[in-house]
C-alpha cells in the first residue's frame, strides 16, 4: 500500500515531514512501519502539492523512488505553505508505472491521494465508471484505481457536493461495488482537510500550529491519534472533528 499525509495549519516548509522527521515520508518510503495490505516497499513513483501564491496548487511528480530523487529535498526546504499533500506509491500489479498514476492529483484547488486498492478492478467498478462522461472517461490520465476514485470525487465536487460528503459517500459507494477495498483518501482544498480511514490505518497530529494527517505517525510525539476505522477526520482551522462513515 501507499504512504501519504496532509497539513494544514501555519505557513512551514513540507520538507520537516517530507525528510527530516524521525519517520518522514522518505523513511516510510523504504521502511513502512505498517504493510497489512501487502508489499514491502513504497518505489513506484511519489509525489508533492503545496498553495502559494497561484490560484491552483502546485506539484511535482516522479515516477521513480523518492530516495532516488535530488530535485525535492530542496524544493521542499525553500516553500513555506499553510497547506500541502504529499505521498509515496506502491503500485497495485498490473497498473501502470508512470508520473501521471502518482498522487496527488489534481483539479481546480482540490489536492486528492488515494492509498489502498478497489477489489476486483476494474470490473467491480464499471458500473460508477459508466456514470462519468465517457469524454471525462477517455482523458483520465492513467488507468489505476486512484486515478477512477479522483474522477468521481471530482464529478461529486462539481456538482456542488459539500467535501466531507463527498468523500465519505464516495468511499460508501465504491464499497458497495468492490467489497473489501481498501480506501484511505485525503482531500484539501488548502481550507479545509477530509481524510478516511477504511481497512488501513490513519492519524493525525493536532498541535498549537497545525494539524498533519497521516498513514503512519512521523515521530514519536504522544499526540498522535489513530483515526477510528469506518471513520472520516475533518481539519477546519483548529478544528478537528472524528465522524463515522455511513455504510
Amino acid at each position: 500500500m501507499c504512504r501519504h499525509l496532509a497539513y494544514l495549519g501555519e505557513p512551514c516548509s513540507p520538507a520537516e515531514l517530507l525528510f527530516d522527521a524521525p519517520h518522514s515520508l522518505l523513511h516510510q518510503s523504504y521502511a513502512p512501519a505498517d504493510m497489512r495490505g501487502g508489499g514491502t516497499v513504497n518505489a513506484d513513483g511519489f509525489g508533492l502539492g503545496w498553495y502559494g501564491a497561484a490560484a491552483e496548487p502546485l506539484r511535482y511528480r516522479r515516477h521513480a523512488p523518492l530516495w532516488t530523487d535530488e530535485g525535492l529535498r530542496p524544493l521542499a526546504s525553500s516553500v513555506r505553505t499553510g497547506a500541502f499533500m504529499a505521498a509515496v506509491r506502491n503500485g497495485t500489479t498490473g497498473m501502470p508505472v508512470g508520473e501521471a498514476a502518482c498522487a496527488p492529483f489534481a483539479g481546480g484547488r482540490w489536492l486528492f491521494s488515494h492509498n489502498g486498492l478497489v477489489r476486483g478492478w476494474p470490473e467491480s467498478v464499471v458500473p460508477l465508471a459508466e456514470k462519468l462522461p465517457v469524454a471525462d472517461l477517455l482523458r483520465l490520465p492513467a488507468p489505476t484505481d486512484s486515478v477512477l476514485l479522483w474522477a468521481l470525487l471530482s464529478a461529486r465536487l462539481a456538482g456542488g457536493a459539500e467535501p466531507v460528503g463527498a468523500v465519505t459517500g464516495l468511499v460508501a459507494e465504491v464499497e458497495a461495488a468492490a467489497p473489501g477495498s481498501r480506501l484511505n483518501l485525503l482531500l484539501t482544498d488548502g481550507e479545509v482537510l477530509v481524510g478516511t480511514a477504511w481497512t488501513h490505518a490513519l492519524s493525525y497530529l493536532a498541535t498549537g500550529t497545525g494539524t498533519v494527517v497521516a498513514s503512519e505517525p512521523c515521530d514519536d510525539r504522544p499526540g498522535w491519534t489513530p483515526v477510528p476505522e469506518r471513520h472520516a477526520v475533518t481539519v477546519r482551522g483548529s478544528q478537528v472533528e472524528i465522524t463515522p462513515i455511513p455504510s
